[in-house]
């Protein structure tokens, strides 16, 4: 179906988006070798179509639209197929990162561990529910590549595009060892940023919207362009996220504001408050944060020492110098209307949220 208009209003977009993953996921019912069992389909159902910004499926719809291409289901799809990628990185960060809530839900792997603690099966439920989730991610990242290719656009622009996937894969997966290399130690605001650029800001934005307009056929130094509208903004996006996880309230943003602290995970905020610490500060943060039973209290006094270094401060001032680095570039693209329009409102939907 192709539409004389298409709607710039992201919510009618992200309720395409939802039917052709609703689509796609019926057809991989059971009784086809590659559906898993009833159980796994069931739950990433649930998972896959239980809210989400879109941001990954939007970028690409609007990265394609901005250079010509007409609006339609094969894009639709081929853009939702993002997703589904997404969604084997939710899945699998969420395990790495110990989190027990997604989107106001528990994570994968806690409903497999409580489905192996009512059903009393042998073994460890923990065990089995970090397993059964590394293996329904790893069917989300084959299932985001089925979905790609079969979207119903012609060969050579899904050539195109693949390449740009495939970079985006291997990208998310460096930046996601990079991560938890940085774990281990105390990262440097220089390391971060490169972390987040390869893990969050490349396949939140830039891939997206470069895979788009590859596929509606943009030249190859123009795709390349974009990346200076993208890795800034996937950079802003990325920051945001690392303030909520922190300031956020779990009731808006649906997961916990305490896992971060807890894992200890390396971020720019952190990295900033460390970097601009009196000793007696330093110290209180190498007490607290990456203790897995720190408490509200606890979690409160980081807060405190975030705010009291400028750190927060800092952050917001990176994000609002980023947002303007990605307008700049966004102003300077050969964009048709209404994609303009609409990425320049993604840009601050990106950088200045909630959740």
């Amino acid at each position: 179906m192709t539409l004389a208009v298409a709607p710039t209003d992201p919510t009618l977009l992200r309720e395409r988006f939802d039917d052709a993953l609703a689509a796609f996921l019926r057809e991989r019912r059971t009784g086809r070798s590659d559906d898993g069992t009833p159980a796994v389909h069931a739950v990433l159902r649930r998972f896959v179509l239980a809210g989400g910004k879109r941001l990954r499926p939007l970028f690409c719809y609007w990265g394609w639209r901005g250079f010509g291409g007409p609006d339609g289901q094969p894009i639709v799809v081929a853009a939702a197929a993002l997703e589904l990628f997404h969604a084997f990185a939710l899945i699998h960060d969420d395990i790495l990162d110990g989190s027990d809530r997604r989107r106001g839900e528990p994570t994968v792997h806690r409903v497999f561990a409580d489905l192996h603690a009512r059903s009393g099966w042998r073994g460890d439920p923990e065990t089995y529910g970090r397993d059964a989730a590394l293996l329904c991610g790893d069917l989300c990242a084959a299932w985001s590549g089925q979905m790609f290719h079969g979207c119903g656009l012609d060969h050579e622009r899904i050539r195109r595009g693949h390449v740009l996937f495939a970079r985006m894969r291997a990208e998310v997966i460096a930046g996601e060892y990079l991560d938890v290399v940085g774990t281990a130690g105390e990262s440097s605001v220089a390391d971060v940023l490169t972390v987040i650029r390869m893990k969050t800001a490349r396949y939140t934005v830039t891939r997206p919207v470069q895979i788009g307009a590859a596929l509606a056929g943009a030249e190859p130094d123009t795709v390349a362009a974009l990346a200076d509208f993208g890795d800034p903004l996937g950079e802003a996006f990325q920051l945001r996220d690392d303030l909520l996880g922190v300031f956020g309230d779990p009731a808006v943003t649906g997961k916990s504001n305490l896992d971060d602290l807890r894992e200890g995970k390396s971020t720019v905020l952190l990295a900033l408050a460390r970097a601009a610490a009196d000793p007696a500060q330093a110290a209180r943060l190498r007490s607290l944060v990456g203790d897995a039973a720190l408490g509200a209290a606890g979690a409160a006094e980081v807060r405190g020492i975030i705010e009291a270094t400028g750190a927060r401060e800092r952050i917001e001032g990176m994000i609002r110098t980023r947002v303007e680095e990605a307008r700049a570039l966004l102003d300077r693209l050969p964009l048709a209307e209404p994609a303009r329009s609409a990425l320049a409102d993604l840009t601050t939907r990106a950088a200045h949220r909630r959740h």
